[in-house]
C-alpha cells in the first residue's frame, strides 16, 4: 500500500508541477484568492482528525477509483489542450479522490469526503463565472451606497456602478464589488461552522449566512466611502483609507457572522454533548 501511495505521490508531482506553480502564483498575486494558502493545511488537518476512523476502516481497494483517476487525467489533458486552468486544477481534486478510492476503498473515501471537497476552495473561479458574479455585486453595492447616501441627505446620482456626488465621482470597480470578502468569508464560514457545531444543517446555514453578510457589509463600505468623499473630497476614497476600510469591513463581517451564529445556536442548541470532530460522519 505504501509503495502504491509513494508511486502516486511521485506521479502527481511530475504531472502537476506546473499547474501547482501557477496556482500558488495566483494565490500570491490575486487578492481574491490569497486564502488559498490556508486550504491545503486545513484539509490535511481535517484528514488528520479522522486518523482513528481511517485506521479502523478496512482497506478494500475499488477498481472504480482507477476510472476516476483516468477521468481526472483526461480532464487535465483537456485543460492543457484548451488552455483552461480551471479544468487542470479541478482534476487535482478528482485525482486525489480517485486515488483514495483505488488504493483504500469506499470507506476511506467517505471518511475523507469533507477534507477532499474542501480542496475545491483553493481553486479560483473561472473568469467567465467570476465576471457574472462580480458585476451584479457591483450594482448591488452601488444601489446600497446610493440609498444610504440619500438617507443621509447627501445629493447623489447613480449611473450603473458609478456614483456621482456634488464634488466627486466614485466608480464601484470590480475590486470593490465585495467578491473578495465574499469568497474569503465563505471559506472562513465553512471552517467556523465545522468547529462550532457537528450538525450538518447548522454548518450549511453558517456557510450560507456569509453571502448576505458579505454583501451588506460591503454595501456599507461603499456608502461610507461616499460619505467620506462628500465631506473630505476624493482623497478620502483612495489610498490608505480605502485599503483600511476593506480590512475593517471584513472584520465587521466576521463579527456579525459570529453574532448571528450565537443567536442561531441559542435558538437551536445541540442536543446532548457535542460530538468530537473526528467522529463526525460525513456523507
Amino acid at each position: 500500500m505504501f509503495l502504491a501511495l509513494g508511486a502516486l505521490l511521485l506521479s502527481f508531482a511530475v504531472l502537476y508541477r506546473e499547474v501547482i506553480a501557477k496556482l500558488v502564483f495566483d494565490w500570491e498575486n490575486d487578492g481574491n484568492y490569497s486564502h488559498g494558502f490556508l486550504i491545503v493545511p486545513l484539509a490535511l488537518y481535517f484528514a488528520w482528525e479522522r486518523r482513528q476512523r481511517l485506521l479502523k476502516s478496512p482497506v478494500q481497494p475499488s477498481g472504480l477509483g482507477l476510472v476516476v483517476v483516468l477521468g481526472s487525467l483526461a480532464t487535465l489533458v483537456a485543460g492543457v489542450l484548451g488552455s483552461e486552468l480551471f479544468l487542470m486544477r479541478v482534476s487535482i481534486v478528482g485525482l486525489v479522490a480517485g486515488s483514495v478510492l483505488f488504493v483504500l476503498g469506499w470507506a476511506h473515501l467517505r471518511i475523507l469526503a469533507f477534507p477532499i471537497g474542501f480542496l475545491l476552495l483553493m481553486i479560483p473561479i473561472p473568469s467567465i463565472i467570476f465576471n457574472q458574479i462580480a458585476f451584479p455585486l457591483q450594482l448591488i453595492a452601488s444601489q446600497f451606497g446610493e440609498a444610504t447616501l440619500q438617507a443621509a441627505s447627501i445629493p447623489v446620482l447613480r449611473e450603473g456602478n458609478v456614483i456621482i456626488l456634488a464634488n466627486t465621482t466614485l466608480e464601484v470597480a470590480e475590486a470593490c464589488s465585495g467578491i473578495r470578502s465574499l469568497v474569503s468569508l465563505l471559506t472562513l464560514g465553512i471552517v467556523y461552522g465545522y468547529f462550532t457545531d457537528h450538525r450538518m444543517w447548522v454548518r450549511t446555514a453558517i456557510a450560507a449566512l456569509t453571502v448576505p453578510i458579505a454583501i451588506v457589509t460591503n454595501g456599507f463600505r461603499v456608502a461610507g466611502t461616499g460619505i467620506a468623499a462628500h465631506y473630505y473630497g476624493n482623497a478620502a476614497a483612495q489610498g490608505f483609507f480605502h485599503e483600511f476600510s476593506g480590512w475593517l469591513v471584513f472584520i465587521a463581517a466576521f463579527a456579525l457572522l459570529f453574532a448571528v451564529v450565537r443567536i442561531l445556536l441559542a435558538l437551536a442548541p445541540p442536543r446532548g454533548p457535542s460530538q468530537p470532530a473526528e467522529m463526525v460522519r460525513v456523507a
